[in-house]
């Protein structure tokens, strides 16, 4: 009886309506027409959309291997008439790996696969102009992100190497056998870490069946692994288009990696992992067990990544031995000896690594042009990711190209990054002739041959006008853009710092470049290129400059490099940026993720240490096969200074620290129990053994015998609380009285020796730090022990009056 009822004829009725069915229609050809763009068809058409259908995601054009990297996501919504879609003419997907469609930036997002429009004019006047997205086959952008000794530098050298093996012409030169393509500075080469991001250029010859006929360009990108370097992560990765993570499979995922990839996460960057290493004893077990992947899947899914990030491709490898494979039974082989790789052998040479990447990660895309349909029309547009300074060549560019094409003695112009939209045609740009293009091959800087370059490559301009700066757009003098292109935001600073010329009584004895003048001009000229640094002059003294950064890693390595260049400076004590809440008034302050790594036997004192004073929270233990236990700990920023020093000693230089921002906090209050006590020199000369002797016994000692000390210089820290006046120049008196007991060897323990990080914090408020080419010296700002005296009566009478009120 129900079929028969008068509620089941009526909601029949409504469901037959002409309307319903034509919507039925439609979206049955729309999700047909997506299938066989998904099975790569050389051309679909599809339709008139009708009312009520919302599309959130354009079809994304085919990869050069075939096949879609977006779906498109149809859905029913009530939209408005300003909002309704309204696709005049079909959606073309043709052979030619590009897509074409009338009023394309009606319906696509601001998400993954989506079509931004460099004209700002792009929406008013698109009844007759046709919108374009293709790809560039023929190019990968990729980057390399590993943890410290992890492999990636003799992952990439072998890749380098087979690249070269696949050209006849031998395009890949400039690397020797003791190069070092990513970590090739002095200082990541000590430190073991990557601190400027580098490009290297593969020229690569895939072979087909045997034959090679296919040459492709991959840029591979090293990006910096710490969180203090994010304005260089973020700019860095917006050239790219995937990400090669490069994992110890002894080891797993590390906490250094965090940072990077999280950001290509949420950028919707693909991402291919190697596990590198697997010809160690260890990793074997590992990789069987499940372990490994375990860590991989936790650490991609804490990290936001959604369903297609998730299904990565794995490759196991050993850059060592240079050999890598797809298949894991065939790297069991491999890493216990049973299989051997022939000379000659590519099937399971790094060419398994690079024929991965450009199956896995997509060709560039060429933002849309709004009334450009010869792609050789495109005007050319590119953002300047780093700048330098040549000697011989002025000022140099480099950066991924966007749209268009450019050649050696083009005009080019300068159009900055705060531009708005539509203020370019008023503007008088600044321009200038392009006189070289440049790739870097190996380690080294070579000419682009022929001197050309389009759109999706990465290059390097030199004669780019003088004031371009990280983030500014340049496109041609004769054919420009409408607007700037995007860029992503600078992170805000969490330290500064005031640095200024040598103030010490040893002023200009070991320096070159010893004036305030220099020192300012030299931070001026990082923050051309270090664009989360910012200098100013300082408020309370003029001879100094204050600077802000994201952290004492880079404010160290900065010093560093400046110690290092010849300058001599005064570092004060570092100091967090605090911000205030607009809505609660509230005062903030940075929290950062603590991961450390360390022997079971000093996971309490590595607890007591952050979760005392420091007012750490403890919020995961984990203890691992091979006696170490993982500690995860959120803590103020101010509670990690000095800690690297303190925890180092603790636990004998076992523990492995990683940190990484988390967000602003209330502010959690006073950090910090009782201050260690210093010894602090009050005459001047070279250190003499017999009285460092007796000052050993009182403390421990940061000089040693011969040094030369003055007053007011901080020589060792005292064993109970509170500054000690010593002298530590004073010698045994030479005369004839003899004493009663027999002459006994004086012995001075060795005195402890502070990198520039460890200093910063530890240095008190009243403490500054002197730095010269040769050495690093810990002094009190106010060398006269009188006035300091005096400055420390005043501040207590001061706290006092605080308390009282």
């Amino acid at each position: 009886f129900f079929f028969f009822s008068p509620k089941f004829v009526f909601g029949l009725h409504c469901l037959l309506t002409a309307e319903n069915i034509h919507w039925l229609i439609d979206t049955t050809i729309m999700i047909s027409a997506s299938q066989r763009i998904a099975r790569g068809l050389s051309r679909t058409t599809i339709p008139t959309a009708r009312r009520g259908l919302g599309c959130t995601r354009t079809f994304s054009p085919l990869s050069s291997h075939g096949g879609s990297s977006n779906s498109t996501n149809c859905s029913v919504s009530s939209l408005d008439e300003t909002s309704r879609i309204n696709l005049s003419s079909p959606i073309i997907v043709d052979s030619r790996n590009y897509m074409t469609a009338s009023h394309v930036s009606q319906f696509t997002n601001s998400g993954s696969g989506s079509v931004r429009a460099f004209s700002a004019e792009a929406n008013d006047d698109i009844d007759n102009d046709v919108e374009m997205t293709r790809l560039v086959p023929h190019i990968r952008n990729v980057a390399i992100v590993a943890h410290v000794d992890h492999g990636k530098t003799t992952i990439v050298d072998e890749l380098l190497r087979c690249a070269s093996e696949s050209v006849d012409e031998g395009e890949n030169k400039g690397r020797g056998n003791d190069d070092l393509v990513m970590d090739c500075g002095d200082l990541e080469r000590e430190r073991g870490i990557t601190i400027t991001s580098k490009v290297t250029r593969l020229d690569y010859c895939q072979k087909i069946d045997g034959q090679e006929n296919n040459d492709f360009v991959v840029n591979v990108v090293d990006t910096p692994g710490h969180a203090d370097f994010a304005g260089e992560v973020d700019r860095i990765l917006t050239m790219i288009d995937g990400v090669c993570l490069v994992v110890d499979a002894a080891e797993g995922a590390m906490a250094q990696t965090k940072y990077v990839l999280s950001r290509a996460l949420k950028m919707g960057l693909k991402p291919i992992v190697v596990l590198n290493k697997c010809d160690k004893d260890e990793a074997w077990g590992r990789i069987e067990d499940g372990e490994v992947e375990m860590e991989l899947m936790e650490t991609f899914d804490s990290l936001g990544a959604n369903d297609d990030q998730m299904e990565y491709v794995t490759v196991y490898a050993s850059g060592k031995a240079g050999w890598a494979t797809t298949d894991m039974d065939e790297a069991r082989e491999l890493a216990s000896g049973k299989k051997e790789r022939k000379v000659g052998d590519d099937s399971i040479s790094m060419r398994v690594l690079l024929d991965t990447i450009l199956k896995g990660i997509t060709a560039p895309e060429v933002s849309p042009l709004v009334g450009i349909v010869n792609p050789d029309e495109e005007p050319f547009a590119m953002a300047a990711t780093t700048v330098g300074k040549d000697n011989f060549l002025g000022r140099i560019a480099t950066g991924r190209i966007y749209s268009g094409t450019i050649r050696k003695g083009d005009t080019v112009a300068l159009i900055p990054r705060e531009t708005a939209d539509g203020e370019v045609e008023n503007m008088n740009l600044e321009s200038s002739a392009v006189t070289g293009l440049f790739v870097n091959r190996g380690v080294n800087r070579t000419d682009l041959d022929p001197p050309v370059a389009s759109a999706g490559d990465i290059v390097t301009l030199a004669g780019v006008p003088e004031n371009i700066a990280v983030g500014d757009s340049l496109t041609l003098a004769s054919n420009p853009v409408d607007h700037a292109l995007e860029t992503p935001p600078i992170n805000p600073p969490t330290l500064s710092m005031e640095i200024g010329a040598n103030t010490s009584p040893l002023a200009g004895k070991e320096g070159t470049k010893v004036s305030s003048s220099n020192v300012r001009d030299r931070l001026y000229s990082e923050t051309d290129n270090n664009v989360t640094l910012s200098v100013s002059r300082s408020a309370s003294d003029a001879e100094r400059s204050t600077i802000h950064a994201r952290g004492e890693l880079q404010l160290g390595i900065l010093i560093e490099q400046m110690r290092r260049e010849g300058y001599e400076l005064t570092v004060s004590p570092p100091r967090i940026i605090t911000t205030t809440c607009k809505e609660t008034g509230v005062e903030l302050e940075p929290f950062e993720e603590v991961i450390v790594d360390v022997e079971t036997e000093y996971s309490g004192s590595v607890m007591d240490k952050l979760t005392g004073d420091r007012k750490g929270l403890l919020l995961e233990m984990s203890d691992s096969a091979d006696g170490k236990t993982r500690l995860v700990f959120e803590i103020p920023s101010r509670g990690l200074l000095g800690f690297q020093s303190e925890i180092a000693t603790a636990t004998r230089g076992t523990a492995v620290v990683n940190h990484l921002f988390l967000e602003n906090r209330a502010h959690a209050g006073h950090i910090g129990g009782v201050e260690k006590g210093k010894m602090i020199s009050n005459a001047a000369g070279k250190a003499n053994l017999f009285s460092l002797a007796n000052l050993a016994q009182r403390g421990e000692l940061f000089v040693s015998d011969g040094d030369i000390v003055y007053s007011g210089m901080v020589i060792g820290e005292n064993s109970r609380a509170g500054d000690m006046e010593v002298n530590p120049v004073k010698a045994k008196e030479t005369s004839n009285m003899r004493t009663q007991g027999k002459e006994e060897k004086m012995y001075v323990p060795p005195p402890k020796k502070m990198s520039i990080e460890e200093l910063i914090g530890y240095m008190s408020d009243d403490e500054v730090i002197e730095v010269t080419p040769e050495s690093f010296r810990l002094r009190k700002t106010e060398l006269d022990s009188g006035a300091r005296e005096r400055a420390s009566r005043s501040k207590k009478r001061k706290m006092m009056a605080n308390n009282k009120k």
